[in-house]
């Protein structure tokens, strides 16, 4: 059994605790009323727990050089958390130096571990690297083109990102979750929880289009 020094163990543990008690609070945010001030404080609450997730995560792939994969999904959790939460505070597309910024940062962190795995000859599944790092410079590229958007075609879309990267904040974190626990299941242990999470999106954007939609007709 391999040993941990006592740094890396309390790392773990905090790791361990603050993604289960993310998890938990994200569940509780999914199903609870949306909008309201419980929904704005829980959704506060859940970024700062995602914040630790994140930091710790990245302790124990550079300091520690555990699971390089994982600071994959550490990146598209943590970057997904940060626009979701940016877009939802602006409502609107103008460009912000921190937000060009952050996207920068992680766009080439993202292509540093693709040569990263490849140079290792690719031990984790090359279905599941691929697709993850393809969903996160995806979400970087539509995070750039939708400068270029007119603020009056642009519209409400900032809620629907808001739906969109939120969830997938949260599903990239339980990917990461159940892909540990469930090794002997990969990959459907680390993809099924991105099904569920894209099926969950689908049904809240109908939802609010639809509602937005019943306003604007019957308001």
């Amino acid at each position: 059994m391999e040993e941990y020094t006592f740094l890396h163990q309390t790392n773990i543990i905090v790791h361990v605790i603050f993604g289960c008690i993310a998890l938990f609070l994200g569940v509780i945010i999914l199903v609870s009323k949306k909008g309201g001030k419980n929904h704005k404080r829980g959704g506060r609450v859940f970024l700062a727990l995602l914040t630790m997730v994140v930091l710790t995560g990245l302790f124990g792939v550079l300091i520690f050089k555990r699971n390089m994969f994982l600071l994959v999904l550490t990146l598209l959790s943590g970057y997904n958390g940060y626009s979701g939460f940016r877009i939802i505070k602006s409502k609107s597309n103008r460009p912000k130096a921190l937000d060009i910024f952050v996207s920068f940062l992680t766009l080439s962190s993202g292509i540093y571990f693709l040569y990263y795995f490849n140079s290792i000859g690719m031990m984790w599944s090359p279905i599941i690297i691929y697709s993850t790092l393809g969903f996160l410079f995806l979400i970087i590229l539509y995070d750039f083109l939708r400068y270029l958007i007119p603020q009056k075609t642009y519209g409400y879309l900032w809620l629907y990102e808001h739906i969109y990267k939120m969830i997938a904040a949260f599903t990239a974190l339980l990917a990461a979750a159940t892909g540990t626990i469930f090794p002997n299941y990969k990959p459907y242990s680390q993809f099924l929880p991105s099904i569920l999470g894209t099926v969950v999106t689908v049904v809240y954007i109908i939802y609010f289009y639809r509602k937005r939609k019943d306003e604007t007709t019957f308001g």
